[in-house]
């Protein structure tokens, strides 16, 4: 690699961030003169330099490492997979959170929806989908959108389609990552049954006000809604920490929370 090739992906950064030049030098404590130096290649940014730019562009952590590299310094941020006795902490951790949400579903996914671990309240909201929609690996999205998986029974699908498709893009823009840009073109491609037609979600004088878009799905004869809240390791220093998220879908209203107390998981 070449200081040229480290500036041409610091700029590709920039470009996609919408930050001038000069903006990313105030942010970084630079100049303009010295970030239009860098990504020309007529300066070799230091080490500090490139993870300060890449801090500031909000550049994901696997890319970091590919930035440094292309600087000619060593990866900075290790990538330990997740079975790794490295990671038991956090894993004992994450299971224990997702045990102590019961009833409410809770799973861990990873940079592509791969699901990493999931409770007992998921495996609920699974019941009744094929076998082989099930084989690990299991991915959160083609479970959720597939026709033959949970799509059938989202009350509101198109609705909650066009949330997840969207999260998905705006994912893809951040990170420009070749396996979720398939991953979406594939789910996206997914038939909408036609009596899918939008739903909106009911107001105050039904009895309860939700307060975000939610995900209405039926189970065994009853309609259950949740609203989902996705949370993420702060200041991740390794590749596949950094790329974990924790969703928690929480009940949106009263007749939800009495129906998942009832069945005892």
């Amino acid at each position: 690699m070449t200081t040229a090739s480290v500036g041409a992906m610091l700029r590709t950064w920039r470009e996609r961030r919408g930050i001038s030049q000069l903006e990313l030098a105030g942010r970084a404590d630079s100049s303009s003169r010295h970030i239009s130096f860098v990504e020309t290649g007529r300066s070799r940014p230091s080490e500090e330099m490139v993870l300060r730019l890449a801090e500031h562009l909000e550049v994901p952590v696997r890319d970091r490492n590919a930035l440094l590299v292309a600087a000619g310094y060593a990866p900075r941020y290790a990538h330990t997979p997740l079975d790794a006795p490295a990671l038991g902490v956090l894993r004992e951790g994450m299971e224990r959170l997702l045990t102590g949400y019961e009833p409410y579903p809770a799973l861990v996914v990873d940079a592509t929806y791969t699901v990493v671990a999931a409770n007992r309240g998921i495996a609920m909201l699974l019941e009744g989908v094929p076998q082989d929609l099930l084989e690990p690996p299991l991915n959160a999205m083609r479970l959720t959108l597939h026709p033959r998986g949970l799509a059938p029974r989202i009350r509101n699908l198109r609705q909650w389609r066009g949330h997840l498709l969207e999260q998905m893009e705006r994912q893809i823009a951040l990170a420009r990552s070749a396996p979720l840009r398939a991953l979406y073109e594939e789910v996206a491609a997914y038939p909408v049954p036609p009596e899918a037609e939008p739903e909106e979600a009911p107001d105050a004088s039904e009895g309860f006000p939700y307060f975000a878009l939610p995900l209405r799905i039926e189970h065994d004869g009853h309609l259950l809604s949740f609203v989902s809240s996705v949370s993420t390791f702060n200041t991740p220093l390794d590749v596949t920490v950094a790329e974990l998220a924790i969703e928690t879908l929480l009940p949106a209203d009263p007749a939800t929370v009495k129906y998942l107390r009832s069945i005892g998981l």
